[in-house]
């Protein structure tokens, strides 16, 4: 039950990107809630996973690979609307492929990212990367963005007429300030995904070294 909602949730996620690029108003506002639907499948899975006693090496590494896939997409499409800088998703999608990388070599000798298993053994890389509150902050971090850079921007990604122009004097007096709030977010919850991905590095250290013994 809980990869099918891994599994669900990446499908919804190329839907809401699918709908900001069709250029219509009321498919751009669909998106927006498609996306919170997404980031609360994002903590759904986990739940039924402990729940429903599924907990897995393989749904651990699905869990993450489902991340990926979702945050990859968002941070690409938001690219290459212009609503984000290129090296937003370059520094993103080299963040995860590092981690996943050393990560495999951890998973290979019995350890996983999360969960009782997990490979983070010291304390401090444990509770900025594994830990449930750490986790929960860089979601509701990714939440935000994500749903602030799609509202922000919502006119710059829709084509409409001069009917449904009048409908956003008002959002365009306070458009600025939704931008701006959005870039801060922006440079936040990358901040966020690079400092969460050191701790895993500095943890493989010692699974490289195992692994030349």
């Amino acid at each position: 039950m809980a990869n099918l909602l891994t599994i669900l949730r990446m499908i919804l996620a190329f839907i809401a990107i699918e709908f900001l690029f069709s250029g219509h108003p009321a498919f751009a506002i669909s998106s927006v809630f498609i996306t919170l639907f997404v980031i609360i499948l994002d903590g759904l899975d986990g739940y039924v996973a402990r729940k429903l006693n599924e907990q897995s090496k393989f749904g651990s590494v699905f869990d993450i690979l489902g991340d990926r896939v979702v945050e990859n997409i968002y941070w690409i499409a938001f690219a290459i609307m212009g609503s984000v800088a290129p090296w937003v998703p370059m520094v993103v999608v080299t963040r995860g492929i590092l981690t996943d990388g050393f990560r495999s070599i951890a998973l290979s000798q019995g350890y996983t990212a999360f969960g009782s298993s997990t490979m983070m053994q010291n304390k401090i890389c444990w509770f900025l990367t594994a830990s449930r509150f750490s986790r929960a902050v860089y979601g509701v971090a990714k939440t935000l963005v994500f749903l602030l850079l799609i509202i922000a921007y919502i006119p710059n990604y829709t084509h409409y007429d001069a009917i449904s122009v009048n409908s956003f004097v008002l959002y365009a007096d306070i458009q600025p300030y939704l931008i701006t709030t959005a870039d801060i977010l922006v440079y936040i919850t990358v901040g966020m995904c690079v400092i969460r991905g050191i701790p895993v590095l500095i943890e493989s250290k010692r699974f490289l070294n195992d692994d030349k013994q």
